[in-house]
């Protein structure tokens, strides 16, 4: 029998019909592609943003500007990374295990719409001039230190917190650092915390962060400062990986010790606030509480940072700095006797910003937002010196030791800094925020975990007073 030639007509249903049906594959496959794990909006350098998307598909998820689809990046790809050396003994430690997709696009400033996966997300505005700050939010599980009681949300009410601080509709997000806290596996017999995952790897980073804080990364663009517990010899991995705003770098992953020299430095950049202020963000990851030798490296990168930062500052007239450990606050320790005492600001970068200059912080500095000490404090001076702010009290386990009030006389957090006025909250969760009211003024409210406001501050130039002296 012959063959039936092919009419230009029926090439032409042959053809659509192939199209509808692979449109119809395409659009089954999207419809089955799981939803986003986690998406946020991080800002980098000189008022640039970047969306990230963490997934469990093997591709990136679709992704929207202004209407128009956009192709994300593979950041980070699936991956398990062999152990390496850690702060925690060998047999405490394992591999770090990321069975998720890291995605990230940049998005063009002026952009209105933005969405991953059918899931809008929140774009920076013209002046942020409403933020919420918060730090030390993970779950302690530490071997050499406490097992928190992760399981128990008034033990570890950082998930309550995030939405709290998510209610009160901010412009911006400042983490100060210290996001990862579940080290070591928590003992059978302590049920609070019975079962918690732990380790370096996604499982520990969902449960400590991820999770708890999905209300707040929903609610606006994030500055991600970060800690001492994402050095390299701890969460260094999962922070680079996640939430680092810089390109992620072959020998900056902190996958393997050798590399440390570069995984655990990185320079300053500035986040733009608009209406002439801004913040300049510092990695302290490495620093440490009683000083460094004058051989040792890590002195000439802080130093080097601290150079950055004083050329940064002459960008704006009006300047937040933003680093995890406080160079300019006070902690509070008790002896075997039940004695207590007062300790200074983190000693390594008071010697390294002191060698470069004895005032420590750049003039143009009017504000220094920190954590790592579990509390609330402020600290401003009549020296000439910028405010401190502390706000380490979002969820870890918090410092219980009582501070002084008032300070005793002649009590300094660094040479040369004189303290004016001192206010300090101990032993109590929450978040703190920040309402621009003028040109070099905001308001400052410190907030509990029943959205109460606890105290009620002013920060004008670099100087601030608070209604309360303490929080009770």
């Amino acid at each position: 029998m012959p063959a039936t030639p092919i009419t230009p007509a029926m090439l032409s249903i042959f053809i659509r019909g192939a199209l509808i049906a692979a449109f119809a594959t395409l659009t089954g496959c999207a419809a089955l592609a799981p939803p986003p794990l986690s998406s946020f909006v991080v800002m980098t350098d000189d008022g640039v943003s970047v969306a990230r998307v963490l997934t469990a598909g093997a591709v990136c998820p679709p992704f929207r500007l202004d209407g128009l689809d956009v192709a994300m990046s593979v950041r980070a790809p699936a991956a398990t990374i062999a152990q390496r050396p850690t702060a925690s003994a060998a047999t405490d430690a394992k591999p770090s295990a990321f069975p998720v997709l890291a995605c990230e696009a940049h998005i063009p400033a002026g952009t209105t719409q933005a969405s991953v996966g059918g899931q809008p997300l929140p774009l920076p505005r013209t002046q942020l001039a409403r933020i919420v700050v918060i730090g030390d939010t993970g779950c302690r599980l530490k071997t050499s230190g406490a097992f928190q009681d992760c399981n128990r949300t008034l033990a570890y009410p950082f998930a309550r917190v995030a939405a709290l601080a998510a209610a009160w509709k901010p412009d911006l997000v400042v983490h100060v650092g210290d996001y990862h806290y579940r080290e070591n596996d928590c003992p059978a017999e302590r049920p609070g915390c019975a079962g918690s995952p732990w380790g370096y790897g996604w499982d520990a980073w969902d449960a400590d962060f991820f999770t708890p804080a999905s209300a707040l990364l929903k609610a606006a663009p994030w500055v991600m400062a970060r800690g001492n517990h994402e050095s390299c010899a701890r969460a260094g991995q999962g922070f680079l990986r996640f939430l680092d705003p810089r390109p992620l770098l072959p020998g900056r992953d902190c996958n393997d010790a050798a590399d440390d020299g570069v995984g655990d430095f990185s320079d300053p950049y500035a986040v733009h606030l608009g209406a002439g202020a801004q913040m300049i963000v510092l990695d302290t990851s490495s620093t440490v509480n009683k000083g460094f030798a004058a051989l040792d490296a890590r002195m000439a990168h802080y130093a080097d940072s601290y150079r950055k930062m004083e050329a940064i500052s002459h960008q704006a007239p009006y300047n937040i700095a933003v680093f995890h450990h406080p160079i300019l606050a006070f902690g509070a320790l008790r002896d075997k006797a039940g004695a207590a005492s007062l300790f200074s600001g983190t000693k390594g970068l008071q010697d390294a910003f002191g060698a470069v200059d004895p005032g420590l912080m750049p003039k143009n500095v009017q504000a220094v937002l920190s954590g790592h000490i579990h509390l609330w404090q402020q600290v401003s001076f009549s020296s000439a010196h910028p405010t401190q702010f502390v706000s380490g009290f979002s969820g870890t386990t918090e410092d219980t030791v009582p501070m002084p009030q008032p300070l005793p006389e002649g009590a300094s957090p660094a040479p040369g800094a004189v303290v004016e006025h001192f206010s300090s909250w101990v032993d109590g969760f929450g978040y703190m925020t920040m309402e621009r009211t003028g040109a070099e003024q905001w308001a400052v409210n410190v907030w509990d975990t029943h959205g109460k406001v606890r105290n009620t501050c002013t920060l004008t130039g670099s100087k601030s007073t608070c209604a309360r002296p303490q929080v009770d």
